[in-house]
């Protein structure tokens, strides 16, 4: 089988540090061409990835060489550039958030299933064996009834020039880290949760959300309560509470590929710390794109997935009570 030839449309730093070793780690992906407006920065990602050079976003999608895309561009360029990616008939796999709207994701997942495409969005922490874990334990009753959901995720204050201070890219706290723990309680309260309330706070010199919380409720009456934030300690966990006793997950997001990951389980018989075997969540993604693309494997990156968390993100935004950033950074 013929390797899947992919290019990359943007060189950003997570694709620098994360996506692209693991897609060049891959046996069945080959990088074809990497593009950026900046031709010094794609010579420079050529150089340690291989593949060509391309100056241009256009020019890279008018090759005849590729099957799939990889976006790593700010949020609020995903909409139009994997838009025309799919119209030139190529896969995608998208950096999260797909879109800055639901109606821009709705109309993108709307065009890859009408062009028989795929088109992923890379939530890569879905992809750690860790969470299916806890899903199993709590599916076999150890803590009873699940009741609720509490998950953080907050990070130190980025450089000052970092896009996420930048509203015109899609910045902020919501669209870039509240969307970890938001899709965190969609996969244990259901694609249905709704938000009771919200808030956001404001830096009002750059006129974007550094953090916020919000209030959910799922079917069965069961609730989350989020935080997130990017002027904040690193925080990085989440806690399933049920009837007789709760999981905790203290290393949720951003674990290390060589990280051994410790769950916390409490319940009648006692506590355990239960530690798991390391994991790649990168590489996970990237074979789970390829799966999809070459047997159709069905992936819980795509479609209702997509369109369930970008209808939420909107219902936190419209919910959300504005407040001023509380104090200096």
């Amino acid at each position: 089988m013929s390797l899947l030839r992919v290019g990359v449309l943007g060189c950003a730093s997570i694709a620098w540090r994360r996506m692209l070793p693991a897609l060049t780690r891959h046996p069945d992906v080959t990088v074809v061409a990497l593009a950026s407006r900046a031709p010094e920065k794609a010579a420079r990602f050529a150089a340690r990835f291989g593949g060509e050079a391309v100056t241009g976003y256009d020019r890279l999608l008018a090759r005849g060489d590729l099957d799939a895309v990889y976006v790593p561009l700010p949020a609020a360029r995903h909409a139009d550039w994997v838009e025309r990616a799919l119209e030139a008939d190529l896969h995608v796999l998208a950096e999260k958030p797909l879109a800055t709207t639901a109606k821009e994701a709705e109309h993108l997942v709307s065009l890859a299933a009408g062009r028989g495409l795929t088109l992923v969005e890379n939530f890569m922490f879905r992809c750690h064996s860790q969470h299916a874990t806890v899903r199993e334990v709590a599916a076999a009753g150890t803590i009873g009834t699940v009741r609720s959901l509490t998950a953080e995720f907050t990070i130190p204050a980025p450089p000052p020039d970092d896009m996420r201070y930048d509203p015109r890219a899609g910045g902020g706290a919501l669209l870039d880290i509240g969307v970890y723990p938001i899709r965190t309680a969609l996969d244990f309260l259901g694609e249905d949760s709704e938000a009771a309330g919200a808030t956001l706070n404001i830096d009002a010199r750059l006129r974007v959300d550094v953090g916020g919380s919000a209030l959910l409720t799922g079917p069965a009456g069961r609730t989350a309560q989020l935080t997130f934030g990017m002027r904040h300690g690193y925080r990085s966990r989440y806690e399933l509470t049920g009837s007789e006793g709760r999981i905790t997950v203290l290393w949720a997001y951003t674990p290390p590929a060589g990280h051994a990951p410790v769950i916390r389980i409490e319940s009648g018989n006692g506590v355990e710390e239960r530690v798991l075997p390391p994991d790649d969540q990168f590489a996970a993604v990237v074979s789970r794109f390829v799966a999809r693309v070459r047997e159709g494997v069905p992936s819980d990156l795509e479609g209702p997935a997509i369109l369930a968390q970008a209808r939420l993100v909107d219902r936190i935004r419209e919910r959300a009570v504005l407040l001023p950033e509380p104090g200096p950074r």
